[in-house]
This record gives C-alpha cells, sequence and structure tokens, in this order.
C-alpha cells in the first residue's frame, strides 16, 4: 500500500511487497542502517539502545524484527515493551543509552507502523542525520557481529514510573493544587499505550479517572487523529460521567486534545496555547510555535510581556528554535507540548500536568478557562498544479504580490494580515500547494483560503 521513506525514520502499511511496504525486510534493513550509522558515529565499542512501542497489532513483531536486529549488529537493547513516545524519549538519557527507536506510526490508522530515531538526547536525529541513514539503507553497507559479539538483551518495566516521577518533581506542576481539586476526568487513549500511562499520572494527582478506550489493544475504536468529527463517544460520555476535563491523546500519546465539562472540544490549537498561559503569567520568557500554528500564542505571550517566534514546520525544527531562543515553552497546534524543563520532545503526559496545574489555580471551569483566550477559526485548502509548473517560481510571485504584507519564507511563504493570516507550504512529493488561513470566524478563514487560491490561478 505505501512506504514512506523520511529523514525521521521509515513510515509505511503492513504486508505486501518489499521496498512498497513496511515488511520484515524493510524493518530489518532500515534498523541495520540506523545501528550502523550508529556505530560510524560513535567512539565507543558497545553502544546501547532503548526500544519502546505503541500497542499497534503490529507491534510485537515488528518489536521482535528490530531488537534482534540490532543484537546482530553487536548492539545492546533496553526494551520497554509497551511505552508512549515521550517515555522512550526521556529514558535514553535516563539510561545513558546512545539513542533510541520508537515502534509507532503516531495517528495512522491501524495498518500502518514505523520507525522513529533517536539521538543519544532522546530527541529525533537531525534532517542531515536521516539522509546519511537513508544512504546506507539503499547501499546495504552493513557488517554484522560474529557470535561471540552479539548485543545484550534486557526489559525494562519501569519506565512509566520513572517518566511521570519526573513530571510530578517538577516545580511548575503543583500536584498538591490538582489534588485539592479532585477533578473526574475522562481518557480516551484509542486502545493504545495512554491507557496505561494517562491513568497513572492522573491517579498521582489524585484525580477520579474514568477510562474509555483505554485497553491498549492496538483496535483504534475510532480514527486515532484526535480531531473533533473523530471524538464524539468522549464528547457524549463527559456529559453522562458530569466529568470536569476529558483527555484525548493518539497512539504514541505525543498530541493531546482536551474536552470541556460540557462535551465540547477546547480545540487543539488552544492546548499549547493554555499551557503557555500559565508558564509566562509565573515565568517571562519565549514561546515557540510553527507558522502554521494558532496566532493565539503569540497572543498570550504579549499578554505576558513574553517573546513569540515561528519556526518552519516540523517538530526537528520546532525544537532546534527553541533552543536557539532558549524558549519557556514551545509546540506545534496539533496537541504538542514541549516542555524543555523536562526533555525537548511533544510530551502529552505533562502537557497534562502543566494543564491540570493552570486550571487548578485558575479556578475556572474548561469551558470558563477557554473564554479568556482569543478566539481564531483555521482553514485548509490545496491547490492542485500540473507537474511542469514551477512552483517555486510561484510561490515568489505571491511573495512579491504581498510585499507590502509582514511575510516569513522560513517555510513556504506566510503573509501576515491584521486580523488574519495565511500560510502557503509546497508538497515535496506532488505538484500542490496547500493553504493554511486563520482568521477571526470559520466563513473568513475559508474565504481567505479561496482568495489564495484564485490569486495564484492568477499568477500561473
Amino acid at each position: 500500500m505505501s512506504l514512506i521513506k523520511s529523514i525521521s525514520g521509515i513510515r509505511g502499511t503492513i504486508g505486501g511487497k518489499v521496498d512498497e511496504n513496511l515488511t520484515p525486510l524493510d524493518v530489518v534493513k532500515f534498523t541495520s542502517a540506523f545501528g550502523t550509522w550508529l556505530q560510524n558515529n560513535k567512539n565507543k565499542k558497545d553502544l546501547t539502545l532503548v526500544v519502546g512501542r505503541d500497542a499497534r497489532i503490529s507491534g510485537a513483531m515488528v518489536n521482535s524484527l528490530v531488537t534482534a536486529t540490532l543484537q546482530g549488529l553487536g548492539i545492546n537493547v533496553i526494551d520497554l515493551g509497551l511505552s508512549t513516545t515521550p517515555t522512550v524519549e526521556v529514558m535514553v538519557p535516563e539510561l545513558q543509552a546512545d539513542g533510541g527507536i520508537i515502534l509507532t506510526a503516531s495517528h495512522n490508522p491501524k495498518q500502518w507502523n514505523a520507525l522513529k530515531l533517536l539521538n543519544d538526547k532522546g530527541e529525533f536525529i537531525t534532517g542531515e542525520n536521516g539522509t546519511d541513514v537513508l544512504a546506507l539503507a539503499e547501499s546495504q553497507d552493513f557488517d554484522y557481529a560474529e557470535v561471540d559479539d552479539l548485543g545484550k538483551y534486557e526489559t525494562r518495566d519501569d519506565a512509566f514510573d520513572i517518566h511521570i516521577q519526573k513530571i510530578l518533581d517538577l516545580p511548575m506542576v503543583d500536584a498538591e493544587a490538582i489534588k485539592a481539586k479532585k477533578f473526574k476526568v475522562v481518557v480516551d487513549a484509542v486502545n493504545s499505550t495512554g491507557g496505561i500511562a494517562i491513568p497513572q499520572l492522573l491517579e498521582n494527582l489524585g484525580c477520579e479517572v474514568v477510562k474509555l478506550y483505554c485497553e491498549p489493544n492496538g483496535h483504534f475504536p475510532h480514527n486515532p487523529e484526535p480531531l473533533k468529527e473523530h471524538l464524539g463517544d468522549i464528547c457524549d460520555l463527559m456529559k453522562t460521567e458530569k466529568a470536569d476535563v476529558g483527555i484525548v491523546v493518539d497512539p504514541d500519546v505525543d498530541r493531546l486534545a482536551l474536552v470541556d465539562e460540557n462535551g465540547e472540544l477546547f480545540g487543539e490549537e488552544y492546548t499549547l496555547v493554555a499551557v503557555a498561559d500559565y508558564l509566562l503569567k509565573n515565568k517571562k520568557g519565549v514561546a515557540i510555535s510553527n507558522l502554521s500554528s494558532s496566532r493565539a500564542l503569540r497572543d498570550v505571550a504579549n499578554s505576558h510581556n513574553s517573546e513569540y517566534f515561528a519556526s518552519a514546520v516540523g517538530e526537528v525544527n520546532v525544537v532546534t528554535l527553541m533552543k536557539e531562543k532558549n524558549a519557556v515553552i514551545g509546540g506545534e497546534g496539533n496537541g504538542g507540548i514541549i516542555y524543555p524543563d523536562l526533555h525537548y520532545g511533544r510530551d502529552s503526559l505533562v502537557g497534562v500536568a502543566l494543564f491540570l496545574t493552570h486550571l487548578a489555580k485558575e479556578n475556572k471551569t474548561v469551558s470558563e478557562l477557554r473564554a479568556t483566550y482569543p478566539s481564531y477559526f483555521m482553514g485548509k485548502k490545496k491547490i492542485e498544479l500540473t507537474p511542469d509548473i514551477d512552483v517555486d517560481s510561484l510561490l515568489t510571485k505571491v511573495e512579491k504580490e504581498y510585499q507590502k504584507e509582514e511575510i516569513s519564507t522560513v517555510d513556504g511563504v506566510k503573509i501576515d494580515f491584521e486580523n488574519n493570516w495565511v500560510h502557503l507550504r509546497k508538497s515535496n512529493t506532488e505538484p500542490i500547494i496547500r493553504i493554511y488561513t486563520e482568521a477571526f470566524s470559520q466563513e473568513e478563514a475559508d474565504q481567505l483560503g479561496d482568495q489564495m487560491i484564485a490569486k495564484i490561478r492568477s499568477l500561473i
């Protein structure tokens, strides 16, 4: 069906033909490439990698292939078993490992799986590193270990305990304030590993937990991307249970969506906004998101006399800019919270703890808290072009058309108008320009997208 080789790893559908899908041979090849790349770039003999996976049906099979291949290269493996993306990221430096592999296709449906690659800081490898790994996979220049030099294998079952304790120890997480509120929380973990980790965290915070789809069996009961159209069940259950907060995570628990006490979505874009509001209220600093995320984060940062900067789209780009600006908080508008005091990776667990602290201290309901933020609406459109059209040249023409406006060309072309914005990004795989807009109403956001499509057509 599909195999996507990118600088951040390999993603594909299980079954089918080699090099067209994520088959066992492809898993072995790309694991070998990553392991070999690490061996080539580390000045030490014994390497250790941390491996963890979400609850996908294919997870155990892929895990066996990955761990055995690493051992075959002479690399030691610490297998966390069922885990989350942020937990693996935390455990790599905790265990002083040389890197990590997370087996998850994030929000993709159950037939997908993927290998996400981490460096020794527990962060995604850079684009340059990823290019080198892909080149090694193509050359298949691997040198496997002889029998006396095979890697050792061990398992750990305390990773969630360690991750959660690190969160509870954060000065900005006020567990006592949360416990005093005795929040009733509904959790939709789409039958993946969030069903283990999120309730464990909430119980440590003194919350009453109502579990919805928290059995980590990999049978996703709805589309695993935490969007409004997929979350009718938790919205209904919030009202039935008279709960205070609803928490939704994707299969690998790096995206966090929230539901208010009325069964209404808080808005994925506003997860980061709310957490940033709390942190910047207590510590003036810098907030970072990507160019396609809501302007509401900039507004909140400005309200606290703090600065806001936007990176190119992609977690690696957000993290790079966060380090450059020494940011207090960062993330992406898809519900990804990156809190550098814990680690540089999207982490729904720390997002939950910080949000609940904020909610407790504000002494508001979730809907009342949401009402304190500016309301923006986003639109997403695309324009398909013929293969002969030079998309880069076309974007340059758009940039010149709007040169009097505030423009960023860090990632495509983003035009900031006084009351709205539009972001144009070209696809890397097909002649398409993706058009993201934001305005004070959905109608205005959609109209802005249509106007931009008309402008692009006039420039062809």
